[in-house]
């Protein structure tokens, strides 16, 4: 019978686009048919292994050039933009399957359907890009989101915290925005591709936010504020403003904590 965490690895550890989404899917299906096996073997190799194609060349985000959606190539270099973010969030959802043991499948069965929920978004965003005539990797981006995970990589309260719950529920707030300036310009395309996006990370950081309190409950936290505390701690940039109240209480958000996000430094 496979293994989760065998699937896992073929995933993090591969440089191919294909491979990456082939497995993916694969493990995804046998999850539906209660034939894959959920029990660690072996120690994880360290994130810094992780493989990624050579391609798109990564520069800091102050170094990405900015186009606007007046142009087939600034939408192109928006959906780009985003297929990135999708193509990252992958790793993120596999890798705490592979680098957190011993928890409860249930655990295991939330981030695979994740994690084949944003191969699909990379999917279906690569096949629109393909209508402006561009591949992934033909723009530079940033690895942002990694990073968070680098920082993060023996704490899973932090990772939960930090990715699903900060740096992915940041797209509840600005993707509503895009998707209004995309149907502006009558691209109704993109536009059902980023509806269908932003339905799916609801319910993904909404999962976050499950096991994340899950957790604080069993270490007697008040979740709450150990939320807070880690954001304060350990994430370097900025909350932006406005917060898109609305979906992030959809997404397991309380007022408390969004009134506490707002005010921060």
């Amino acid at each position: 019978m496979n293994n989760i965490f065998d699937l896992a690895a073929q995933c993090l550890f591969t440089e191919s686009i294909e491979v990456k989404l082939k497995v993916t899917k694969l493990a995804a299906q046998l999850a539906a048919e209660n034939r894959l096996a959920f029990i660690s073997t072996g120690k994880p190799q360290l994130i810094a292994h992780t493989v990624f194609p050579l391609r798109p060349i990564l520069v800091e985000p102050r170094k990405l050039s900015r186009r606007g959606l007046s142009t087939p190539e600034g939408r192109a270099s928006l959906l780009h933009s985003i297929a990135h973010i999708e193509f990252y969030a992958i790793h993120l959802a596999w890798d705490i399957v592979y680098r957190f043991r011993d928890q409860p499948e249930a655990f295991y069965r939330d981030w695979l359907k994740v994690a084949a929920e944003e191969a699909l978004h990379f999917s279906l965003l690569s096949q629109r890009l393909r209508g402006f005539e561009v591949d992934y990797g033909d723009f530079a981006a940033h690895k942002g989101l990694w990073e968070i995970a680098e920082l993060t990589t023996h704490d899973l309260l932090a990772r939960l915290a930090l990715v699903p719950r900060t740096m992915e529920a940041r797209g509840l707030d600005v993707t509503p925005g895009i998707i209004k300036k995309f149907k502006q310009i009558n691209d109704s395309e993109s536009v059902v591709v980023l509806e269908r996006i932003l339905h799916d990370e609801i319910e993904h950081v909404a999962i976050g936010s499950r096991w994340f309190r899950s957790f604080c409950e069993a270490k007697g936290l008040d979740s709450e504020d150990t939320y807070i505390a880690y954001v304060k701690r350990l994430f370097k940039g900025k909350i932006r403003r406005p917060i898109n109240r609305e979906l992030r209480k959809q997404a397991g958000f309380t007022d408390a904590e969004l009134a506490r996000l707002e005010n921060l430094e």
